[in-house]
């Protein structure tokens, strides 16, 4: 276990932005993990757990308490049964997973972070969440003082939410375990229509896995979304508005002010969200509001490739990000009556 003090913790996420540590903890095993906890609990040291850092907005003061980043290992492969360790890399797991003809999470290629941070925000993009195949989480329980295992239904999981993010500071995951599908070297159904014309195929077809993943690190490269050193527009957080979920009378004045602005003949993406409840595209309410791609003169802009992509280009400062994103929360609510809410974890700062 490495300790570090007075540690910079903007190279540890991928906005690059953020203030030191007053010490940072490097733990590399479940043990190793479990005792930084018990270590900062103990002291009354208020604790942060970074894993890929690529859902992390961490203020330009840094962090007054103790930082713990999980490097962990361990990939376990039994018939269908997945178990990593947190401090997998995410985007390697799912190729690995592809490379066994294995079916389930192949459309979530490409996403940065690591395979713990997956379940607290039920990470998913182009129709697949995680929450469809975890079977199990453990994670150790500050509150109890132990390691306890979570079934999927007692992770509580909906879109872009969990147990986990409702209570952050309670539990710690350590392994996530997923249950995949062997479906002789296909895909699982292709739900998403954007993945579907990529394909070329209908909604609810199969293709073969390496086919999957390729087309959505394809679809996910041209938006910015996979992370790449020399390319400004992945110095983010990806994502960093949820769309919004609106009850069907919300969506109803919505659509009025929609028109009012754009015209009669002007409809939002309307996409099913359960009963009573339709949800809309964040990043057609920021390009409609005014936002457009590369919006934006100093150093933190919105993506050149993605209106729902914030970036630092170089030089920014959290401060600056954060403005950028209450611009774009102000125009959206201004312009259609939605107030829009952040994605990545906030530090030390608030929107």
């Amino acid at each position: 276990m490495q300790e570090l003090h007075d540690a910079p913790l903007a190279p540890l996420t991928t906005f690059r932005l953020g203030g030191p540590a007053t010490r940072l903890i490097t733990a590399t095993t479940d043990a190793e993990v479990v005792d930084a906890v018990r270590e900062a609990d103990a002291a009354g040291t208020p604790l942060l757990v970074i894993g890929g850092g690529s859902n992390l907005v961490i203020g330009d003061k840094g962090f007054d308490g103790t930082a713990l980043r999980i490097a962990t290992s361990g990939f376990e492969l039994r018939g269908t049964t997945l178990e990593l360790a947190a401090g997998e890399v995410w985007t390697d797991a799912v190729a690995r997973t592809v490379e066994a003809g294995l079916a389930g999470i192949e459309c979530l290629s490409g996403i940065p972070g690591s395979a713990g941070a997956t379940p607290i925000q039920n990470v998913g993009a182009y129709g697949q969440d995680v929450s469809a195949t975890i079977t199990e989480v453990v994670a150790y329980d500050r509150t109890a003082g132990g390691t306890v295992t979570l079934t999927n239904d007692e992770c509580a999981f909906s879109y872009r939410h969990s147990r986990f993010k409702d209570a952050p500071e309670r539990y710690v995951v350590l392994r996530v375990r997923f249950e995949l599908e062997d479906a002789h070297g296909l895909s699982a159904p292709v739900k998403y229509a954007e993945t579907a014309r990529a394909l070329g195929v209908e909604a609810g077809d199969r293709v073969p896995l390496g086919t999957a993943r390729d087309t959505v690190l394809k679809l996910r490269a041209g938006k910015g979304m996979v992370l790449d050193p020399e390319d400004h527009d992945t110095w983010s957080a990806g994502s960093f508005f949820t769309n919004p979920i609106l009850t069907d009378t919300d969506f109803a004045v919505f659509r009025t002010r929609v028109r009012e602005r754009l015209g009669e003949g002007v409809e939002p993406p309307a996409y099913p969200a359960g009963e009573g409840h339709t949800k809309t595209s964040a990043a057609w309410l920021i390009d409609r509001a005014g936002f457009t791609k590369g919006y934006g003169t100093g150093p933190a802009r919105i993506s050149t490739k993605h209106t729902l992509a914030l970036t630092n280009r170089g030089g920014a400062t959290t401060e600056d990000l954060l403005g950028l994103a209450r611009e774009v929360v102000e125009g959206v609510r201004d312009a259609f009556g939605i107030t829009l809410r952040n994605e990545p974890v906030t530090v030390g700062v608030t929107l």
